[in-house]
């Protein structure tokens, strides 16, 4: 089992940056694939972002050009950049990890709000 611990989140006017770690412990492993989903009030989860381990990167169009997903294997913390923030984007932002078929491990979440 993998523990995850996101943190960052908070209000920010719209136009604001805000950046989500996620760092991960306790198993260790080679090929993964780690995400970042988000689930709005009233809304399904769905996923924002994700990275292998191999650095493949996927966006969902919403956010495409505005967030960036990056991994610091060395802190075992992988990162979600958001730019440009709007309204729509406020959500309970979750990280996820990968290690075969399904994600099996999430973090606890933490709120992002954009609103001025």
């Amino acid at each position: 089992q993998v523990q995850l611990v996101e943190s960052g989140g908070g209000l920010v006017q719209p136009g604001g940056s805000l950046r989500l770690p996620c760092a991960a412990s306790g198993r260790t492993f080679r090929n993964y694939v780690m995400a970042w989903f988000r689930q709005a009030p009233g809304k399904e989860r769905g996923m924002v972002a994700f990275i292998s381990s191999g650095g493949t990167t996927y966006y969902t169009d919403s956010v495409k050009g505005r967030f960036t997903i990056a991994l610091d294997n060395a802190k075992n913390t992988v990162y979600l950049q958001m730019n440009s923030l709007k309204p729509e984007d406020t959500a309970v932002y979750y990280c996820a990890v990968r290690l075969g078929a399904t994600y099996n491990d999430w973090g606890q979440g933490t709120q992002v709000t954009v609103s001025s």
